[in-house]
């Protein structure tokens, strides 16, 4: 037992860090607990239940800094909630494969926008309040119906979404995708809770790792910004793309 979480530990606090910064902690995060030979379903839950309790962390963080607008998240959140809700009944019905060919066409695009934009966290749009509003709650909307039917990266696309679309600045996006994150996280873990998939040991300490890793990240992200988001989303797109390759295959 004790191998599993000398694998675990260390790769959930490196994943805390990257989701701080850039979203997309999931995808080393969640291979971690697999390489154990942990039944996937409770890798699942006990990985949502670690990752919660970093994201907890940095959302509380960011909002400390003022990086959370609370009142364009009362609107993103219950949209974040329903497109989950959404994207978990599709995946009873569609093949999850017809999704991922879609997203082999969808990431080298996004990858090519993000290395070629040079000012791809500087937004010069002037969207008024509320049309700024409607665009975060639709993409918290379409994007939470991609997390709950898939999930991995979900947080580093609301980032190019909130900064690219939606006209934020990368703290504002960073902070109100963490708020998003957390709820329908939390959703999630409430059902796994209750059908008793969660390891709570290994769930509990991996979780103060991954809060270590958070709050390390999130340091970082509040000292340099775009300088240190663009190289680790390149990262976790290519990490992504090969993921994906790997399992199509």
């Amino acid at each position: 037992m004790l191998s599993k979480y000398l694998i675990i530990c260390p790769l959930v606090f490196l994943a805390g860090f990257v989701d701080a910064v850039a979203g997309g902690g999931g995808l080393i995060s969640l291979p971690a607990y697999l390489l154990t030979g942990i039944p996937v379903h409770n890798c699942v839950a006990t990985n949502k239940m670690s990752s919660i309790m970093g994201t907890s962390v940095t959302t509380t963080k960011y909002a400390r800094s003022g990086f959370v607008p609370w009142k364009m998240a009362l609107f993103c959140v219950p949209c974040a909630l329903i497109g989950s809700a959404i994207g978990a009944n599709i995946a009873l019905i569609i093949p999850d494969r017809a999704f991922k060919i879609i997203l082999m066409i969808v990431i080298p695009l996004t990858g090519l926008y993000v290395l070629t934009k040079k000012d791809v966290f500087e937004s010069n749009k002037t969207h008024s309040e509320g049309v700024t509003t409607l665009i975060c709650a639709l993409a918290a909307l379409f994007i939470g119906v991609y997390d709950g039917f898939y999930g991995p990266g979900t947080g580093s696309f609301l980032i190019l979404i909130l900064t690219g679309i939606g006209g934020l600045k990368l703290t504002t996006a960073n902070g109100l995708t963490k708020a998003i994150n957390l709820s329908t996280n939390f959703a999630a873990l409430v059902v796994f809770l209750i059908n008793g998939q969660v390891l709570l040991p290994l769930g509990i300490i991996a979780g103060c790792f991954n809060i270590a890793g958070n709050y390390l990240g999130a340091s970082r992200f509040e000292k340099n910004g775009s300088k240190i988001v663009k190289p680790i989303l390149i990262m976790v797109l290519t990490v992504f793309f090969i993921k994906l390759v790997l399992e199509l295959l």
